[in-house]
C-alpha cells in the first residue's frame, strides 16, 4: 500500500455503506486486496476505498452479482489503460506531424 490513508474493516464498511459480510465477499472475488490476514486485521488504502465505492455503485445500479462486478471492474481498468496508451501514442505522433 503506497497511499497514506489507511482504514480498517469497520471504517470501510461505514464509508461504503456495506455490511462486513459483503466486504468479505468482495475480497473473496479479488475486487479488494487488503493488508492483513483476517478481516479484523484488514487495512485498506485510499485506492481500495475508491475501488470499493465503484464496486458498490456497479452492484447497486446495475444489480450485478460480485463476480460480475469483478469482471466489469477489470474491463473498465483495461479500457482506462487502453485510453491512456492511446493518448500517449497520439502525443508522440503529434510531435512528428507538427
Amino acid at each position: 500500500m503506497s497511499d497514506t490513508l489507511v482504514i480498517g474493516m469497520q471504517e470501510l464498511c461505514e464509508v461504503v455503506d456495506l455490511p462486513a459480510a459483503f466486504v468479505i465477499e468482495i475480497v473473496e472475488h479479488g475486487i479488494l486486496e487488503p493488508q492483513g490476514r483476517r478481516p479484523d486485521e484488514w487495512r485498506f488504502d485510499s485506492a481500495s476505498l475508491s475501488v470499493a465505492k465503484r464496486a458498490v455503485k456497479l452492484h447497486h445500479e446495475l444489480q450485478l452479482e460480485w463476480d460480475g462486478v469483478a469482471l466489469a471492474l477489470n474491463l473498465l481498468e483495461e479500457l482506462e489503460r487502453a485510453r491512456a496508451e492511446n493518448r500517449m501514442l497520439r502525443q508522440r505522433l503529434g510531435r512528428f506531424l507538427d
